[in-house]
C-alpha cells in the first residue's frame, strides 16, 4: 500500500546526466564553430543580423525579471511640492504669479 512518502529519484537541484551531456556536446559545437558563425552573421543584412543576435544573447545574458513600482503619490506618481508663501498673499495674488510662471515656463 502507497504511504505517500517518496524515497527513489534524484534529489533536488542534482543534475540530470543527458542534460549535461548535451549541454557540453552543444558548448563544444559552439566552441568550434565561432569563426564560422561570424562569418555567418557577416553575411547577413544588419537587421538580420541584429535580430539573430538578439536570439543567441538569450542563452548567454540572463533573463531578468519583470519589476513593478508602486507610489504613494498622486495619480501621475509624482508628490506634489507645496511652497508656503506666508499670509501675505492675497489668492488673487497667488493666481497672477501661478499664471505669470506657467507662461515663463
Amino acid at each position: 500500500m502507497a504511504t505517500g512518502i517518496k524515497t527513489g529519484g534524484r534529489t533536488a537541484g542534482a543534475v540530470n546526466k543527458t542534460t549535461a551531456e548535451i549541454r557540453e556536446h552543444y558548448q563544444n559545437l559552439v566552441s568550434n564553430n565561432l569563426e564560422q558563425l561570424d562569418n555567418d552573421l557577416k553575411g547577413l543584412e544588419p537587421l538580420q543580423r541584429l535580430k539573430m543576435i538578439i536570439e543567441l544573447s538569450k542563452f548567454v545574458v540572463p533573463t531578468l525579471k519583470a519589476t513593478e513600482l508602486t507610489t504613494t503619490g498622486t495619480e501621475n506618481g509624482f508628490n506634489p511640492i507645496v511652497i508656503n508663501l506666508g499670509s501675505g498673499l492675497s489668492p488673487d495674488e497667488i493666481k497672477r504669479i501661478d499664471a505669470e510662471l506657467e507662461a515663463k515656463y
